[in-house]
């Protein structure tokens, strides 16, 4: 869990081993096992009570659905009234088709105003695209403000949960992080801090008060952008993005092309789902929105850079674009038993989880062995849909991916149709899979290799030899019944000359 992390540029693939060897060792680690079932059980509960409070959840669910689904269908119309709409109220917008493009724009916004360092409310999109560390390439640094987004930072570590990006750090190793590290990038820690939550915010309070104060830059994602006025939203639950929006001279907000609601009511909607479904609480402690700039206070120079980077590829995925909708509220990965023993490093992504196992393989694509294992770092078991605020079948999708892997196919990739090949490894799937369509197209077959099966069925193993032994070390083997169904049916049911569905009604 050490070294700087890289970000998700869409190419060149990250290097990094394949989900089941990544989880390998997040698995065998009781620590940080422990850190994320505790975590994780705990922001569930909350979160299970605070929905059961709404007594329309499954309608707010329904209409969140629908306006994203609205959306991404106009979704060309609406980018150019957000562009008319920030224009107009004095912002400036940029165009980024991927993290190399966005990254270069925002570090030549930076140079412009002649600082060499900026303030950062917590954002996807940033880390998504590797901004902090295409920054200090340029001799820029970037300063985390939010608290765990601080920790990760300190630690020269990586974010392993959406909303908590340091879940997997106890209050021992955050109080070891901030002794050692607070000094090298301003206030040091205070003498005698203990573990204790209260000093470590106050530690954290201390040390950044000085860096918002001092700073000229800001940079920001956004949780929402509203069409009709060019408005952008940051929820949060610190402060930190309040003050990194208001105070500095200059704002560079880098937001994908997704986060587009059409008007102001259909954020009503969201401002309900997200908090609940994201900390559990009713609303969020701090809702700030910005359209453009004004005179009287805020900065003074407001920049807008929408981007890309591969989402336009998943637009065009008539199944896979409905991870689009994902609003980021980290509810699919407090439910998720994978995500629970593995953690967030293994998939690779700053989008961990379930969100994270259909995200990054269609904004990345399939080429690497991570991205064409993510779509395996499940169990199917559809937690992750019942709980998702804007109803994205996760399963659907996991599944929709993995024929891609096996079965490669067409594709869009930066707007260009492509074929893609079978992924390596997975002879033996596409085999199987041949092999199953070659029987159920042929009844007679199928029934003579299930008399066949139930015959034999006492010479069966209990567990699978050679590679399917890992699959049957942890699972029971389903015992075959000693009769098959059909004939089960045509025996019990199938009498007055085998018509078993006239057998059944009466």
């Amino acid at each position: 869990m050490s070294g700087t992390f890289v970000g998700m540029p869409v190419f060149p693939p990250p290097a990094h081993p394949a989900f089941p060897q990544a989880a390998h060792e997040a698995v065998n680690n009781p620590t940080l096992r422990g850190n994320l079932r505790h975590a994780t059980h705990t922001i569930r509960a909350k979160r299970a009570k605070a929905v059961a409070e709404v007594s329309d959840w499954a309608e707010l669910r329904e209409a969140g659905k629908r306006i994203k689904d609205h959306t991404l269908l106009h979704l060309d119309r609406y980018l150019e009234q957000v562009e008319e709409s920030v224009t107009a109220a004095g912002g400036i917008v940029h165009w980024a088709a991927d993290a190399d493009e966005a990254n270069r724009i925002v570090a030549d916004l930076v140079k412009e105003t002649g600082e060499s360092e900026a303030v950062k409310v917590k954002s996807m999109a940033t880390q998504e695209i590797g901004l902090n560390e295409a920054l200090e390439a340029e001799g820029i640094r970037a300063y985390e403000t939010d608290l765990a987004e601080l920790i990760v930072q300190l630690g020269k570590d990586r974010p392993s949960h959406i909303l908590v990006p340091a879940i997997h750090r106890n209050r021992g190793e955050i109080r070891d992080i901030f002794t050692r590290e607070m000094s090298e990038w301003g206030r040091p820690a205070p003498e005698g801090l203990t573990d204790t939550p209260a000093e470590l915010a106050e530690a954290a309070r201390l040390h950044l008060r000085e860096k918002f104060l001092r700073a000229k830059v800001g940079i920001s994602g956004a949780n929402f952008m509203v069409a009709e006025t060019g408005t952008l939203v940051v929820v949060e639950s610190e402060g930190n993005g309040r003050m990194c929006l208001t105070l500095p001279e200059t704002l560079i907000s880098v937001v994908g092309i997704e986060k587009i609601v059409p008007t102001w009511r259909d954020l009503e909607v969201f401002l309900q789902t997200l908090p609940r479904s994201s900390t559990a609480e009713r609303m969020n402690p701090y809702t700030s929105t910005w359209t453009g700039t004004t005179d009287e206070d805020g900065p003074k120079t407001f920049h807008l850079v929408l981007l890309d980077n591969g989402r336009s590829d998943t637009l065009a995925d008539e199944v896979g674009r409905q991870a689009l909708r994902c609003i980021r509220c980290s509810a699919c990965l407090n439910v998720c038993p994978v995500y629970e023993r593995a953690g967030g490093h293994a998939y690779g992504s700053v989008y961990p989880g379930p969100i994270g196992a259909i995200l990054s393989p269609q904004l990345r694509g399939t080429a690497s062995e991570i991205d064409a294992s993510l779509p395996y770092a499940s169990s199917l078991c559809g937690a992750c849909y019942e709980v998702c605020p804007v109803a994205i079948d996760i399963p659907e999708v996991l599944v929709h991916l993995r024929e891609r892997v096996v079965q490669g196919g067409p594709v869009t990739r930066e707007g260009n149709k492509v074929v893609l090949k079978p992924a390596k490894g997975h002879a033996a799937e596409r085999a199987a899979m041949r092999a199953a369509r070659w029987a159920f197209a042929r009844p007679g077959a199928l029934r003579t290799g299930q008399r066949l099966a139930s015959r034999t069925r006492r010479f069966h193993p209990r567990t699978l030899p050679g590679p399917g032994g890992a699959w049957s070390d942890t699972r029971d083997l389903p015992p075959v019944p000693a009769e098959p169904f059909r004939d089960w049916w045509q025996r019990t049911q199938g009498q007055n000359g085998g018509n078993g569905d006239r057998g059944a009604a009466k």
